[in-house]
């Protein structure tokens, strides 16, 4: 099995590095229910702006609600798609976003991955660990490169120190509401401590819910997500040397995840270990289980 730390290194050793390989530019398709929500916008917009250098156009888009995207699209000067066959013949790889309506992203993912193209899937990834396990198959199945990320990956939380020297996580997240909202704390917490959850216990519910999570060799997060409250997204790390507190800047935070996104379509291959994008699945949905309010929970 290949271990995290020989996946690690397996990866490129930068942005530069994955463009340098990335050949002629990419077109991107964007694939949503609505296309009219923040994470659309806010990607397209770096794509067109901070992030033009990098050669990426966004040059197509198809959605579930016709009516509304295809405004948006127009809007926006984006080419609308009523049939996603239509579309794959005007890109490359795709954006599947959707990030308030996960339950739509396997119905998504089936009309997409079929066409083997490599394939970025917003947060939350799946409604639930089955419905993940089964959008990797069949990326699989068709041999289309897969990757999902929440953009609190990407933070200067995850600079503070090597994933090999943590021993001890804690994660604050606000949002509008639990479900949508606490795979940005556990993201952060996994990136940091590896894809080896092994227990949960939850303490608290809406709005104030606090996770407790063991990992394997006695490593430990708590995930700490208040909602309609005034929190920063926020790590703090600790090491045998020391514990740092990282406040996370939010303003880049997009752009990040944008160039993020781009250099996995430039590498064509997932940039992120699938274990953990799996691990972040099995904390969302054992945190569910009204057990976990009472004991650990084995993940």
């Amino acid at each position: 099995m290949l271990t995290r730390r020989g996946f690690l290194a397996a990866l490129p050793l930068s942005a530069a590095a994955v463009a340098a390989q990335a050949g002629p530019p990419k077109r991107i398709g964007f694939v949503d229910d609505d296309l009219d929500n923040y994470h659309a916008r806010v990607y397209l917009e770096a794509i067109r702006g901070p992030l033009k250098e990098r050669g990426f156009v966004v040059a197509g888009a198809t959605a579930l609600q016709h009516d509304k995207s295809r405004a948006w699209a127009v809007k926006n000067d984006l080419e609308y798609f009523d049939d996603p066959a239509a579309l794959d013949k005007a890109v490359d790889v795709y954006a599947i976003l959707a990030p308030s309506t996960p339950a739509t992203h396997e119905g998504l993912c089936a009309k997409i991955l079929p066409f083997g193209k490599t394939t970025f899937v917003d947060k939350t990834f799946a409604p639930d660990v089955a419905t993940a396990a089964r959008i990797f198959a069949l990326a699989d199945q068709h041999k289309a490169a897969l990757q999902t990320s929440s953009a609190l990956r990407y933070t200067a939380a995850q600079k503070v120190a090597k994933v090999e020297d943590v021993r001890h996580v804690v994660t604050w997240g606000p949002g509008r509401s639990y479900d949508e909202y606490a795979v940005h704390p556990v993201e952060m917490a996994v990136s940091l401590l590896g894809p080896e959850a092994v227990a949960l216990m939850r303490r608290g519910t809406d709005p104030e819910s606090q996770l407790l999570i063991d990992f394997s060799g006695g490593r430990t997060a708590v995930v700490n997500v208040y909602n309609q409250r005034k929190t920063p997204y926020a790590a703090s790390i600790t090491t045998a040397k020391e514990s740092r507190y990282v406040e996370v800047d939010t303003k880049p935070l997009f752009v990040d995840a944008a160039a993020a996104m781009l250099d996995f379509f430039a590498a064509g291959r997932a940039l992120i270990d699938r274990r953990e994008s799996m691990a972040v699945m099995r904390i969302l949905e054992a945190a569910r289980n009204p057990a976990a309010l009472e004991r650990a929970v084995k993940l």
